[in-house]
């Protein structure tokens, strides 16, 4: 079942020198528990495309469904992480995560029981009374991603989560994310501009075009190892990463953006 319907979505700004288009008939889908990627060079509207799927930003054309709904404006039914952590630094851990949840309604006790599951399942299970600045960069992107899986979305959008975070952080949030995935089944739209995170989390990428973005190819991912660092040695990953970089690379050279 399709879950999110992207049909020839466009997106036009309108500036002092005249009519910018980010994107232009943008069309895909994303089934019920996939997790889909989208790469595409600088510029080329990927976080454009995320923030009006997530209903923050108005369409200029085209549609946006989830479930069949057209997206009007944000809705639960949409978990957004981001590059920042969003966190409320007056709140410990386990409150920063119940909070969503206090905020429908769900009594005292559930949404405890609720929030503690996904505190333990992001590892955190000893800082559950920790303050954000207490907190590492991973460690808060985990109570993020936390209190947006407890609220239950139909769909987790998320761009660039890992952006900020350093390299080995990063991989160890990436192996976290994986096994997320895997134990609860949640239907994910990410959004990289690493191709290795893209292939290592994704069950189907999207390559978008430069600017404006349209849907240059899609790529099912099929590996035949572990979900974990050790794939990136894999021959079938990086056959994979090996076409996704050369057309990354066509788009940028016809920008005449070799470096």
């Amino acid at each position: 079942m399709e879950k999110l319907t992207v049909k020839n979505l466009s997106k036009i700004y309108e500036t002092k020198k005249g009519s910018v288009t980010a994107l232009k008939d943008v069309s895909f889908s994303v089934e019920e528990s996939e997790f889909v990627v989208i790469v595409g060079p600088s510029g080329c509207g990927k976080s454009t495309m995320i923030n009006i799927i997530g209903g923050l930003e108005e369409k200029s054309g085209g549609s946006v469904l989830i479930e069949g709904k057209e997206v009007e404006a944000p809705g639960a039914d949409r978990g957004m992480v981001f590059q920042g952590y969003s966190l409320f630094q007056w709140l410990n851990v386990q409150e920063n995560v119940e909070l969503g949840l206090k905020m429908k309604g769900v009594p005292k006790k559930e949404r405890a029981e609720i929030a503690g599951e996904y505190v333990d399942m992001v590892g955190l299970s000893q800082f559950r009374d920790a303050m954000p600045d207490e907190l590492s960069g991973g460690m808060k992107q985990r109570v993020a991603i936390a209190r947006t899986l407890a609220n239950d979305p139909e769909i987790l959008l998320m761009d660039e989560p890992f952006g900020a975070l350093d390299a080995q952080t990063r991989m160890v949030m990436q192996e976290m994310l994986s096994g997320i995935s895997e134990k609860t089944k949640s239907t994910i739209l990410f959004i990289t501009h690493d191709i290795d995170e893209a292939i290592l989390l994704g069950d189907r990428v999207i390559v978008m075009t430069k600017r404006p973005g349209q849907v240059k190819a899609e790529l099912e991912i099929r590996l035949d190892c572990e979900r974990n660092h050790e794939v990136f040695t894999d021959e079938g990953f990086i056959e994979i990463k090996k076409k996704i970089m050369s057309m990354l690379w066509d788009e940028m050279s016809l920008k005449g953006e070799k470096e």
